[in-house]
């Protein structure tokens, strides 16, 4: 069985929900507290025993490649200032992993993005992870689908649990068996199709031999080419199972979930929670 080295980062996406925040800067690059969004998806990555990153960014996402790139001159002017806390900071983010780049050329789906990783995945398995979805956990959510991949050898999918009237907003599993074997994903289905509450969140490991689906993938949901029209192709040959994953989630995708994910991280910071605290008491007694 080989390792889990790799992981694949989808963040081409317009981020039109968060216009004209948007209109410069890339949703991933939006910060929460003082970290990009991105970087907790990287540090994710890094902490779970990922070695290599691949970002599928677009042609207007530069600050992205820029964040995890080396920055001469700041760290020159950081170094000459005296701010070696902040040098050290700084110096650690683009030393985090081996970073690759690919640019997607037009808005084609997450099954598009995902096939332009083949030669850097290679014949390895290897991690995917959405740029919308953080989750804060004591135990990487990625090393517990990794934990998993090494258990069983198969094909792994991150689910959590979700409000049944939710169910219409996500990819939802339905089972094979009672030990996590999944039998088929149902996307987006309405209340009374829906096979189960637990939808898929984000995270994967997947086997090489995707990209044989993704090869032959046809146009999905939104005329587009969807990650998950090629999982469910090849849950016919290998198997898929459920990470049923701890952690606290937050699709920070939309602008309810990304202001929760401000607020739960804030509240865990030594610096700022017990004065963000008691603002926050005093906003809720008006």
């Amino acid at each position: 069985m080989k390792k889990i080295r790799k992981c694949v980062i989808p963040v081409a996406g317009m981020g039109t929900r968060f216009l004209p925040a948007t209109k410069a800067t890339p949703k991933e690059m939006l910060p929460i507290i003082d970290k990009p969004t991105i970087q907790y998806i990287v540090e994710e990555a890094v902490a779970s025993g990922i070695e290599e990153i691949l970002l599928i960014t677009s042609p207007y996402k530069n600050s992205v490649i820029d964040h995890f790139d080396k920055s001469y001159e700041l760290e020159s002017r950081l170094e000459k200032n005296g701010k070696l806390d902040k040098l050290e900071m700084i110096d650690k983010i683009s030393n985090l992993a081996k970073f690759t780049f690919i640019r997607q050329g037009e808005p084609n789906g997450s099954g598009h993005a995902i096939r332009l990783a083949k030669s850097f995945v290679g014949d390895e398995p290897f991690a995917v992870m959405y740029g919308d979805d953080i989750i804060k956990s004591d135990v990487p959510v990625l090393k517990q689908l990794i934990d998993v991949y090494e258990e069983k050898d198969c094909n792994v999918i991150g689910v959590q649990e979700v409000k049944h009237e939710l169910v219409y907003k996500y990819g939802i599993v339905e089972y094979d068996n009672e030990e996590g074997k999944i039998k088929r994903l149902v996307e987006k289905p309405s209340l009374e199709e829906a096979p189960s509450n637990d939808a898929g969140l984000g995270r994967y490991i997947v086997k090489p031999e995707i990209f044989d689906e993704l090869d032959h993938l046809e146009r999905g949901a939104g005329n587009e080419y969807q990650f998950s029209d090629a999982m469910l192709a090849l849950m016919k040959k290998q198997d898929f199972y459920a990470c049923k994953f701890d952690g606290q989630y937050f699709d920070i995708g939309n602008q309810l979930g990304y202001l929760k994910a401000n607020v739960s991280f804030a509240l865990d910071r030594d610096d700022i929670k017990d004065e963000f605290h008691g603002y926050l008491e005093k906003v809720l007694k008006k």
